[in-house]
Formats: C-alpha cells, sequence, structure tokens
C-alpha cells in the first residue's frame, strides 16, 4: 500500500500508534516519507478528506482525554492511577502534536478551490486548548504558535483570532528573559496583527499591559526594529498614547542616561508618522510635557538630565522637516517665560534648552520677520551672560561657544565680536564663580573646532593667560585643557597665548590633573621623539635651565606619551652628555687637545659644565625620575634592564668623584640603590659605614637614600642591628649587650641614640623599607623591640626631674623612642598570626606601666602626690602617645576582645586624672573604633565578651559626660576648648550608634538617656541659677544654650536621625516622669525650640508632637498656678505662648 493511501488510513482513533510514527518519519530527515511532498501530491478531495479526519480525530482525543484533566497529572506522582493517566495524558498530547505538525504542512497547499472549513475548525480548537496545555509541552505551545503565524502570513479566514493569540505569544516571549533579538525582529514583522484588537473592549486590557511593559524593556529600545514596533504603538488609539507617556515618565528614574536617545528616537519616529489627532497628541502631551519638565525640573532631581537628553535628540533633528516649526511652537508658551522666571534653576534649564534649540524660529515667517526674531534671541543670550546667578551665566557661556560654533559664518562680525569679548574677557575673570570661569575655558575648544573663528580667537585669547594661574583647580585643568585644543586644531601658538615661563612655572607646583596636561602641551617640544638622540638631550639641558623642578615633573609624567625604549634612550644620552662632560673637564688643561677637538664640540658644550652643580644634580635627579617610571617595564625585559645596569654601574664610581656636591650626591645614592650591590662593590661596601659616620644631627636627606639603598639590596638587618646597637649602648639601661651580630663594625664611633631614633622612624614611615624591615627573621626585631623598651625607665626618670634633657637625651627623643616601640609592636603583632597575643600583652604591659608609674603626675584624686605643670605635661604627652597607638591599632581592626577591654579600663584610669579630660578627644576616637567593630558584627553571633565591652562603651561614655559636666562648673574657658576639640569625633560617635540602633538597641538607649541627663541637669541648673525672667528667656539658637547643652545639641542638629531618636527619648522621657516640675518642662522646651530655630532637617510633626506632650504636662499645673513660685509662674506663663507657637506648626 503506497503511504498516500496508507496515510489517510491511519488518521483514525484505532490507528493513532501508525499515525505517531509516520510524523516521527517525517520528522526523521534521513527517511523519504515527507509530509509536504504526501499532501502535494493528494488530490483535492483526498486533502479535503485528510483534514475531516483530523478534525474527528483531535476531538476524539479530546473526549478521551478531557482538557479539564490535564493540570492533574502536569508534574511527578507515585501513585498508579495517577501514572497511567499520565501515560494517556502524554499519548493524547503526542497526538495533538501530529495534527499540528500536518495542519501546518497543509498550510502551503491551500488555495481558493479548495474548502478548508475542517483546518479552520482545527485551528480554533487548538486556540481553545492552548491557554490550558501543560507547562512542560513547550514544544507543543511554539509549533501552535508558528501555526498561527503561518495562518495569519497566509491570510487565511479566521486570521483574527489565531492572529490575536500570535501575537500576544510573540509579545510575552520578547519580554521573557531568556529571550533572542530573532524574537523581537519577528514581533515587529507581525505588528500589523495588533489592528485586530478592539482598544476600548476589557478583553484588551492584558495586551495592553503587556504593550506597555515593552516600553519598560531595554532589549526593545536597543533593538531597531524593536524601535520601530514602539512607535507604531503609537498609532493603536489616542488614549493610549497618554498611557504609554505616562509609563515612560514612570520609567525614566530606571533607565541608563544612554538610553535616553533610544526612548527619543521612539518619540521621534511616532511624531513623524502621526497625523491629525494622534500628531495633536504626541506634540502636546508627551513632546510638550518634557519641554516643561525640561524647564521646571529641579537639577538635582535624577530624571532632569535624562529628559535634557531626550530633548536635544529633538534639537538635532532640526534639519528634518517639519522639526523647527514643531520646536518653535512648543517651546513658545514655556521656553520665554522660563528665562525670565524669578527662579534661577528655571532660568538655567530653559537657557540650556534655549542654547542647543537656537535658532527657534518659524520657516513660515518671511526674512524681514525671521530677523526680528534672531535679534531678539541673541539680546537673550547677552541677558544670559549678565545674569545675577553663576549657573545661568554658565549656560549663556556654552550657548555663546555652540552657536559661533556652529553658525560663524552666518552672525554679523559686530555681534560675534561682542558675544566673544564679554565672555573671553569679562566672564574669564569672573570673581564671584569659579564655574563660570571654568566654563569659559571649557566651552571654548568647541569654538575652535569652527576654522573660521581662529583669527579672530588669536588676538583675543592671549588675554587669558592669568587662568593657567586661577586658585581653583578647575579652572587651571580647563585652561590647559583649552591650550591643547588650541595645539590640536592649529588656532595658533599656545605659548602665545600663555608664555612657556608661566606653564613651567605652573608644572613646578601644581597638582597631578593640570601637570600631567601640561607635560601633554610641552611634551613635543622639549621630548620629540622624531629628532636625533642628541636633541632630546640638548632639550632636556634647555629645559632644566628654565626650570629646573618643572624639568623633573615633566619627566615624571612623560613615560605617558612615549615608549620604555625611548625613555631608555634618554636616560643613555644623558649619560652619554654627563660623561662628555667629565672628559672635557678632565682634558681641560691640554690645549693642544682642545683645538684638535673643536670641530666636534656640540651645542651642549658651551653651556654645560661639571662645576655647574644645579644642572649636573638635576640630570642626575632626571635620570632617577626617569629610571623609576620605567621601572615596571626593565623588570619584564631582563636583557634592557642589564644591558642598562652595565652602562650606569660603570660610570657611577668616577661620578661619585666628580659630583660631590650633596643634591648630587642622593641622586647617585637612588640610582645605585636600582643596581644589585655586586654591579657596585667600590659604592656598596662603604654604605653602612656612611650611615654610621653620619652627624647626630643629620638632616633626613642625608641618610634616607643610604637606609632605601641597603633595604633595595636586601641589607635591612644591618640598618636594624646598627640601630639596635646605638639604642643599646645609648640608653642608660643594661650593661650587658645584645648577643649575636653578623655584621662587626671596627670603627669606633659614638652611639648615636637620636640619629637611631630618627632612622627608626623612617623605616617605619617609609612603605618599601617597612617592608624589609617585617620581613627580618624574628629574633632581630624581638631584639630591636627589647632596645626600645628601656625607654620606659628613662620616662620615669624625665618625670623626676624637671629638666628636658637627660644624659644627653633630650625628652623629645625619649618620647619619640616610646612612641616608635609601641608602633613597632603593633607592625609585628599584624605580621603574627591574629590568634597570637604576644605583642598586644606587650602593648598591655605598658598601659599597666603607665598607670603605676605615669597616671600619678596627671593629679589623680585621693593621691597625695605634689606634681609640677612640666611632670603634669610629660605625663600626658605619654598617656596620649600610648592612646594614639592603640587607636591605630582598633581603627585597622587588629585588637582582639580582651585587649579592648583592657584598653577601655585603661581610658577609665585616664579619665580619673585632673589632666584627662585634655585626652578626650583621643578616647572618643578609641570608643568609636571600638563601637563600630563591635556594632558591626552580626547579632546572632555577638559573643558574651562583646556584649560586655559594649556595656563598657556605655560607661566610660557616661563617664566622659559626667567629667565634661563637673569641669564646666569648675572652669568653663577648659571645657570650651575641650569640647571644640571633641565635637567632630564625638559626632561620629552618636551618628554610628544612631546607625545601628536597629540591632543594637541597648547601647542607643543608654546613650541617649545619657545625653538628655546631662543636657537637663545643666540647663535646669543654668535656669534656677538665674532669677531674673530676662536671663531665662527661651534660647533663640543652640548657642544660646549652657556650654555643654550648646555643644551636644549642635552636634544632634548635624543628623536627621539623631534628632529624631532625640525627640522620641525626650518624650519617653516626659511621660515617664524623669522630666519633673515646671523647671524640668522649660528646659525640655528650650530643647525643642533650639531645634526648630536653627531649622533642622527634620519633619515638623515630630517636634509639634514633642510639644503636644510637653503642653499636656503643663496642662497639670494650670489649676495650682498661685501656688508655684515666682520663677515657676514666670516661667509657666512665658512658656505657655513658646508651646502655642509650635503647636501652630
Amino acid at each position: 500500500m503506497s503511504n498516500r493511501k496508507s496515510f489517510l488510513q491511519f488518521v483514525c482513533k484505532d490507528s493513532m500508534k501508525e499515525f505517531l510514527n509516520y510524523i516521527q518519519l517525517h520528522k526523521n530527515n534521513s527517511d523519504p516519507f515527507d509530509l509536504n511532498e504526501l499532501l502535494q501530491e493528494y488530490p483535492r478531495k483526498q486533502k479535503v478528506l485528510l483534514w475531516k479526519q483530523l478534525k474527528i480525530l483531535l476531538t476524539d482525543v479530546l473526549l478521551a482525554s478531557p482538557v479539564e484533566n490535564w493540570q492533574q497529572f502536569d508534574g511527578d506522582s507515585d501513585d498508579e492511577m495517577e501514572v497511567e493517566g499520565a501515560v494517556d495524558l502524554k499519548e493524547s498530547l503526542s497526538v495533538i502534536s501530529g495534527i499540528t505538525e500536518v495542519v501546518a504542512a497543509s498550510l502551503a497547499v491551500i488555495d481558493e478551490n479548495v474548502d478548508y472549513s475542517d483546518l479552520i475548525e482545527i485551528a480554533i480548537i487548538l486556540n481553545g486548548i492552548l491557554p490550558v496545555l501543560p507547562t512542560s509541552q513547550v514544544v507543543l505551545t511554539f509549533a501552535i504558535q508558528h501555526l498561527f503565524e503561518a495562518w495569519w502570513d497566509k491570510g487565511l479566514k479566521g486570521k483574527a483570532e489565531l492572529g490575536k493569540t500570535a501575537f500576544m505569544m510573540l509579545l510575552e516571549k520578547s519580554l521573557m528573559a531568556k529571550f533572542s533579538n530573532a524574537d523581537i525582529i519577528r514581533l515587529w514583522q507581525f505588528h500589523q496583527a495588533l489592528e485586530s484588537f478592539d482598544f476600548n473592549s476589557e478583553t484588551s486590557n492584558k495586551v495592553k499591559d503587556v504593550l506597555l511593559q515593552c516600553f519598560m524593556s531595554i532589549a526593545h529600545l536597543k533593538n531597531e526594529q524593536g524601535r520601530r514596533f514602539l512607535s507604531f504603538l503609537f498609532c493603536w488609539d489616542v488614549e493610549f498614547i497618554k498611557m504609554i507617556h505616562g509609563t515612560i515618565k514612570n520609567q525614566l528614574c530606571y533607565f541608563p542616561k544612554s538610553i535616553m536617545p533610544l526612548v527619543a528616537e521612539v518619540y521621534f519616529r511616532a511624531w513623524k508618522m502621526a497625523s491629525g489627532l494622534f500628531l495633536e497628541t504626541i506634540e502636546y502631551n508627551c513632546i510638550q510635557d518634557f519641554m516643561h519638565h525640561g524647564v521646571h525640573l529641579p537639577r538635582n532631581s535624577p530624571v532632569h538630565s535624562k529628559v535634557q537628553e531626550l530633548l536635544s535628540y529633538f534639537h538635532q533633528q532640526k534639519l528634518r522637516q517639519g522639526v523647527d516649526e514643531m520646536l518653535y511652537r512648543l517651546y513658545q508658551p514655556i521656553l520665554w517665560r522660563g528665562l525670565k522666571a524669578s527662579n534661577s534653576e528655571v532660568r538655567a534649564n530653559a537657557a540650556i534648552l534655549f542654547v542647543e534649540a537656537f535658532p527657534i524660529r518659524d520657516p513660515a515667517l518671511t526674512s524681514e520677520d525671521a530677523d526680528i526674531a534672531i535679534q531678539k534671541q541673541f539680546e537673550e543670550i547677552f541677558n544670559l551672560l549678565e545674569d545675577p546667578q553663576p549657573l545661568v551665566r554658565s549656560s549663556g557661556v556654552l550657548g555663546v561657544c555652540r552657536i559661533a560654533s556652529k553658525y560663524w559664518e552666518m552672525i554679523p562680525p559686530s555681534i560675534l565680536t561682542d558675544l566673544l569679548t564679554k565672555v573671553l574677557h569679562d566672564l574669564s575673570a569672573d570673581t564671584s564663580s569659579a564655574d563660570v570661569r571654568c566654563s569659559v575655558f571649557k566651552c571654548l575648544p568647541i569654538t575652535l573646532d569652527n576654522r573660521m573663528s581662529h583669527p579672530l580667537l588669536e588676538q583675543l585669547l592671549p588675554g587669558l593667560r592669568n587662568g593657567l594661574h586661577d586658585t581653583s583647580v578647575n579652572v587651571r585643568v580647563a585652561f590647559v585643557d583649552m591650550l591643547l585644543k588650541v595645539k590640536a586644531a592649529k588656532a595658533g601658538k599656545f605659548w602665545k597665548i600663555c608664555p612657556m615661563e608661566h606653564l613651567l612655572a605652573r608644572l613646578e607646583i601644581d597638582s597631578r590633573p593640570v601637570s600631567r596636561r601640561i607635560v601633554s602641551l610641552l611634551f613635543n617640544s622639549f621630548f620629540p621623539v622624531n629628532q636625533p638622540d642628541e636633541v632630546w638631550c640638548e632639550r632636556c639641558v634647555t629645559l632644566v635651565q628654565m626650570n629646573p623642578m618643572a624639568a623633573r615633573k615633566f619627566y615624571q609624567y612623560a613615560h605617558e606619551h612615549t615608549a620604555p625604549t625611548n625613555i631608555a634612550k634618554l636616560m643613555l644620552v644623558i649619560r652619554r652628555c654627563l660623561n662628555a662632560c667629565i672628559e672635557r673637564a678632565a682634558r681641560n688643561d691640554d690645549t693642544s687637545d682642545d683645538e684638535q677637538q673643536k670641530e666636534n664640540i656640540s651645542v651642549l658644550d658651551s653651556v654645560l659644565s661639571v662645576t655647574d652643580d644645579t644642572t649636573m644634580a638635576s640630570l642626575l635627579e632626571i635620570n632617577v625620575v626617569l629610571w623609576k617610571s620605567i621601572e615596571k617595564a626593565l623588570n619584564e625585559n631582563e636583557e634592557a634592564k642589564n644591558y642598562t645596569i652595565m652602562k650606569f654601574a660603570s660610570v657611577l664610581p668616577v661620578y661619585f668623584k666628580t659630583f660631590t656636591d650633596d643634591r648630587c650626591i642622593v641622586p647617585l645614592i637612588i640610582l645605585a640603590s636600582f643596581m644589585p650591590a655586586t654591579a657596585i662593590p667600590t659604592f656598596s661596601c662603604g654604605v653602612l659605614s656612611k650611615l654610621r659616620n653620619l652627624d647626630k644631627e643629620a638632616d633626613v636627606t642625608k641618610y634616607s637614600a643610604l637606609i632605601d639603598c641597603l633595604c633595595q639590596w636586601g641589607k635591612a638587618g644591618h640598618v636594624v642591628e646598627l640601630i639596635t646597637d646605638w639604642l643599646t649602648e645609648g640608653l642608660p639601661q643594661q650593661s650587658k649587650k645584645i648577643q649575636g651580630r653578623k655584621v662587626q663594625i671596627q670603627e669606633m664611633v659614638q652611639p648615636k641614640l637620636k640619629l637611631a631614633i630618627h632612622f627608626l622612624e623612617y623605616i617605619l614611615t617609609n612603605i618599601m623599607s617597612r617592608d624589609c624591615l617585617l620581613d627580618l627573621p624574628q629574633r632581630k626585631l624581638n631584639q630591636l623591640l627589647k632596645a626600645l623598651a628601656a625607654i620606659k625607665e628613662l620616662q620615669v626618670s624625665f618625670l623626676s626631674t624637671s629638666g628636658v634633657m637627660l644624659q644627653d637625651i633630650s625628652l623629645d627623643t625619649a618620647l619619640r623612642a616610646f612612641s616608635l616601640h609601641c608602633r613597632l609592636t603593633i607592625h609585628l603583632h599584624i605580621k603574627m598570626d591574629v590568634k597570637d597575643r604576644t605583642y598586644l600583652l606587650i602593648l598591655e604591659d605598658s598601659a599597666s606601666w603607665i598607670d603605676e608609674n605615669v597616671l600619678q603626675f596627671m593629679h589623680i584624686p585621693g593621691k597625695d602626690v605634689e606634681v609640677s605643670e612640666h611632670q603634669s605635661q610629660i605625663a600626658k604627652q605619654v598617656v596620649d602617645t600610648y592612646l594614639s597607638v592603640c587607636k591605630d591599632i582598633v581603627t585597622v581592626d587588629a585588637s582582639d576582645a580582651e585587649f579592648q577591654t583592657q584598653l577601655l579600663g585603661f581610658t577609665v584610669a585616664v579619665m580619673n586624672s585632673e589632666k584627662g579630660i585634655y585626652s578626650l578627644p583621643l578616647i572618643l576616637s578609641i570608643l568609636k573604633e571600638i563601637a563600630v567593630n563591635c556594632l558591626s558584627q552580626d547579632i546572632y553571633s555577638t559573643s558574651e565578651k562583646t556584649k560586655e565591652i559594649l556595656n563598657i562603651i556605655q560607661n566610660v561614655f557616661h563617664k566622659i559626660l559626667e567629667i565634661l559636666a563637673r569641669s564646666s562648673k569648675k572652669n568653663q574657658d577648659e571645657v570650651l576648648q575641650v569640647l571644640s576639640s571633641i565635637q567632630l569625633v564625638l559626632g561620629e560617635f552618636i551618628s554610628t550608634v544612631e546607625n545601628w540602633h536597629g540591632v543594637h538597641e541597648a547601647i542607643h538607649q543608654e546613650m541617649l538617656s545619657t545625653l538628655l541627663a546631662v543636657m537637663l541637669a545643666e540647663t535646669v541648673y543654668a535656669i534656677k541659677k538665674n532669677s531674673e525672667a530676662d536671663d531665662i528667656a527661651p534660647p533663640e539658637a543652640a548657642a544660646e544654650l549652657p556650654v555643654i547643652s550648646s555643644y551636644l545639641l549642635s552636634i544632634v542638629m548635624k543628623y536627621p536621625s539623631v534628632i529624631r531618636s532625640f525627640l522620641n527619648e525626650l518624650v519617653e522621657c516626659i511621660n515617664s516622669e524623669v522630666v519633673q516640675g515646671i523647671v524640668g518642662l522649660v528646659a525640655a522646651l528650650h530643647f525643642l525650640l533650639a531645634l526648630h530655630r536653627g531649622k533642622v532637617n527634620v519633619k515638623r510633626d515630630a517636634i509639634k508632637g514633642t510639644a503636644t506632650v510637653i503642653h499636656r504636662k503643663f496642662q497639670l499645673f494650670s489649676g495650682i498656678v498661685s501656688e508655684l513660685s515666682d520663677i515657676e509662674r514666670t516661667l509657666y506663663l512665658s512658656s505657655n505662648k513658646h508651646l502655642g507657637d509650635l503647636l501652630q506648626l
């Protein structure tokens, strides 16, 4: 039996397996059976019969497996009946899939002579079951979708309903996370199906929602066909345009700014296609709405810049037909009013739009009327340049430069000259605003893009030379950028605008942003890479002689503009130049040789001499700078590095003999540090000896390079041994020397304790040398630490005498040595395992030593010890040194809970002394850092030790405020000085606790209650102390409160969240009757009035709510006013008036 007959026979309920087998054969590319060929062979009657049998088969399958039961089998199940039902459903869905396949193949053979009513019924049935298909049937779903798409493309009967289904499926698919650009392209190709939907029908609500989601999709906006589709949607219905516009406006804050031109393109395409009511709606409801927002939105709005970007797209389309007229008409009621607005932000916004859209004209105007309109717009530009608001003037500058660049040849010369003179002469020297001056130099490059502007600007620009020395770095950066544009555009000689001397002077002293740009400007002048090497050297010497410091800066950034190879070449050229100078000096007495060499004298021979120490030192310094700039590149090219080292190592000994000036020696030592010690043995062997023989008062420049040299060579251990020797021999401590030296110095040199301290201070301050130090064996480091520890005994000796020198050791040296001991301990602790407490114990021992030997000299109450002011100052310096080091170790989170507990206990001991109040800035810094460490821990993993520390923090904070309150009664000047020093760090501590109050409420509550208790106590005391009513008038500002309350409230006022918590705590205190009596309530009212009059950033309802609570408590005294004292009665009556003002908020 042929396939044609057998296939037709198997399309029935009883032969489903055979039917499915044929479908599989069709899908198998290697099998000859093909449905498309089969259907082509069928005569008309057999096609109709096949379709009828397909319809019957589909009906039978659906009756045997009702769609109502499909969802219950959509998943895994162990129930036997469910498993059997799932098998039946799977077979049924396979048959439906096969039917879909046959119907899809049948579409190609349908013509006007064939009756395909059965196919229509099948398609309608498939459309009906599509929503209830199990989620696992993705392939079948897409097969039905493709069938409906093909049905629509074919234009068959019933395409409207089927097209709607396919359109919805395409829409939803294009919005899926795993979409492809092909989905969006296919959606555009299918866009006409939207016409099948009735906008006003409730059944279209779903498609409206999905279509609006497309406007939120960046994928649709980035795709060309997607933008076409979105523009097409504007023509569905006028009301839908309003819905689209609302959706886009709501989405603007989520769109990146780079997407805005694409959004604008969608609007523009829609506008180009629209007509009639649709066009009117797009213009007035959409484009003009954006224009209104572009003018009136605050500049700090997150969508302001995006709206401006969107409108810029329309301005850029001015050459397109109809755009000019549209902009003229839509801007008419908005822009000109905005330029005259009293609000400066509105004027600035309008100015930006105006200069972008300039000229705003109606093409229908006659040339005479158009000239009048343009003249008025030029008058508006002049008005912008004279506006009192700097932002508007800056916008005006931008407008002048843009308009001049774009329309130079069309603007009358007189107007151009007036505009540019106003900008370059007046606004470039605008003393009231650096932003305006900056805008002049930033916008001028726009005008320079037009070559016709160069002759006029060449005359005007020299008057701007002082812009290079502006006080604002942004202005200086913009000025040099303008010079770079002048050079690139060949608009004139930049050195005629700003002389070379000015550029080099600024290069010498200015910051990196300016210096790098000046180097870029001057690079070709002083480093002409396309010319011979000798010219490079000549230019280098010229630059050095013009400004040596500027030369160093120039070559510091030179590697950014050329290859490392050229830098290396310049180094070798400078080396040859130095060698030539040395050789010429050596044969200076041989006149016959000089006569023979005259023919070969270079230009440099007449200007360079080894006796010119300044130039020689500068050239050596430049070589150091150049080598440093390409050090990384040399390390990556071993051959080049070895060659460079060989060349310089061969001449370095000669350089050391020839260039003996101190300024030459330093760069030579640094050059030596770039080479291995073995390459320069004659020098490297004597470096340690040079260090040892330095004068004890030697400056840092004398020893820093030598120390770096030894560290670079891996000989940091020798320096540490020298320091340890001098400390051991210089401090009045052990008579027994520390053993275990590797290097024995033979010269008899007196120990130089002060110089040893300077050495160690430099090593710990410099990153490279510090790393080398910490890489040394632990034994050497411990010996150094032990030698430094003896300083404690010296500190005690200083405390026992009135002198500032002891055994040739100054007090300053002793204090610095103690600081170094603590700092080195920290570094060693960080180097060790964090769980190892060896070095933390040393710090803790130092605290115990201070407690036993030093604190008694800070006037501890109860200890009968006579203490001089000199002793007290020394003790405070020791304490502050230790606290400063402890603050650092807590800040870098290198301490543990035990150390923090001990440290907090030590701070309490310090505060118990009379002079402890002066250490409060450091104590509060420590308190803040420990609080941050504890509060930032996970609340669920907070240990008991952490909770204990938080309790101690509360006690310490309470102690601090208690000391301030006690001291304010004794010496207000002293307290004012302390409060000024702690105001910033106290604010940081309060803000830190406030930020974490949701996690650790207890410490937050304790902090606020302590804060409020001190303020209330002080204010109540001040009110009671003053008997005259005028003396207790409510404060006009926080500064009028008593001293501590004034400072604390000013700190609270800086943080809106702290203000809210403060007011809540105040209400809690009033309600719980912690605040009692008329005087207490008046004190609370004073805080409230100070907050209100201070215009703090807090809602009025919070202040009004607190005032209501105070008013309610005041009412309790209304019946006993006569029983109150005179002062209480006066307070009651006057406070009621102020309360009434607050209640009216």
